[in-house]
């Protein structure tokens, strides 16, 4: 397929077809090496927009080297399971104006913890051939066992049997977040990155950057 079609499919039929494709794809291999430079991304709406946030990132150090922001009409209803197509395009186009290319992606939402194994994560992870992580603030798909209230604790999160990710109280008495590997990560690589980001907030340090970025955007919108 093309790039355009598997950005803008046009309807749902279309986009399962695309999510068909794309998961022959997938691989989840242990990283080759320590990443060097970590992309962290994230995306808010407003009614008719799109507002893509992407901070680029040393590691592990987490210096803060670049950000880009996009802003695109909305161009894909709101359906669960097909998100990746209404923010997809716009954090795609977003990541592209980084001076340099990021060696991962860490990404607001899902990775293979959806129901056809293929959350924005993913999506992208495969479609700009670059490992990529999900880490998630809310439970998608998949069953577990609430992890210990200390921070650092955590719980296997599968999936029809099969392991999807983890689920990690990253402080301690504050709500878990989820983490999967998306694309060309190991599970046990996702966890550990996730963990290496954790600079005493319940998200990691990139995404809470990343996000302050897409809520300064959205109140720009106003």
């Amino acid at each position: 397929m093309k790039l355009e079609q598997l950005l803008y499919p046009g309807n749902v039929d279309r986009a399962r077809q695309v999510q068909v494709q794309l998961l022959k794809k997938l691989k989840l291999v242990p990283l080759r090496k320590q990443p060097r430079f970590l992309a962290a991304v994230d995306a808010a709406f407003t009614d008719e927009l799109v507002l893509a946030a992407v901070c680029l990132f040393s590691f592990p150090e987490l210096e803060l080297l670049e950000e880009q922001t996009g802003v695109e009409p909305v161009k894909f209803p709101y359906i669960p399971g097909f998100l990746s197509f209404r923010e997809g395009p716009a954090i795609y186009r977003t990541l592209l104006k980084l001076g340099r290319k990021p060696d991962l992606l860490l990404i607001d939402g899902q990775g293979i913890a959806h129901p056809r194994r293929l959350g924005i994560a993913t999506f992208l992870g495969i479609i700009l051939k670059t490992p990529s992580v999900g880490c998630a603030k809310s439970h998608l798909v998949g069953d577990f066992r609430m992890p210990a209230r200390s921070a650092g604790s955590y719980s296997e999160l599968t999936h029809r049997g099969e392991l999807v990710g983890y689920v990690l109280r990253s402080r301690t008495a504050v709500r878990p977040i989820f983490i999967s590997p998306g694309h060309l990560v190991h599970h046990q690589d996702a966890l550990n990155l996730v963990r290496c980001c954790l600079k005493g907030y319940r998200v990691p340090e990139p995404l809470r950057r990343a996000h302050q970025l897409t809520q300064k955007l959205k109140r720009a919108q106003k």
